[in-house]
Parts: C-alpha cells; structure tokens; sequence
C-alpha cells in the first residue's frame, strides 16, 4: 500500500475540484486492518476510506453540506457526481 501523499503543495484534479495532501499518523492496528481491506476489496484504495470516514463522521454529527454528501456517497458506492 502506498503511503499518504506528504508533499506540501495541493494536487489539483481539475478546476471545481482540489485535494489537499496533510500527513496523519495512524496506529499500527489500523494500519493493518486498512491494508487488508485493501488488498480484499482492489475497487477501494486507503484515499477513499479516508475520505469516507471522515465524511461520514461530519454528517452523523451534524453537519450537513451538499457537496458533503455526494462525496461520502461515492465513495461509498463508486459514483462520480457532477453538478
């Protein structure tokens, strides 16, 4: 599995859409758990369980945004929306 992109400087995808890159220290137990997954499932890769979880953690607490949850919901079921 790769490891997460640590350069400082944004990976723009296209002009509505930007990443940006920031380094996250995770415990070994999660780490590992995540690479199985990973290696099980080759539709998912560790940049869309991340972008998952943590969507789906902002909308179970509250927080709702449109562009929110069309990216949780892609990510969960392989969708690509655009307006």
């Amino acid at each position: 599995m790769q490891e997460l992109n640590q350069g400082g400087n944004p990976i723009v995808l296209n002009k509505d859409e930007e990443v940006i890159s920031f380094k996250c220290e995770l415990q070994e137990n999660l780490q590992k758990a995540m690479k199985t997954f990973v290696e099980e499932h080759p539709n998912w890769d560790q940049y869309r369980i991340i972008q998952a979880a943590i969507a789906g953690f902002l909308m179970q607490k509250g927080f709702q945004n449109r562009d929110l949850t069309r990216l949780y919901i892609g990510n969960m079921f392989s969708m690509n929306f655009r307006d």
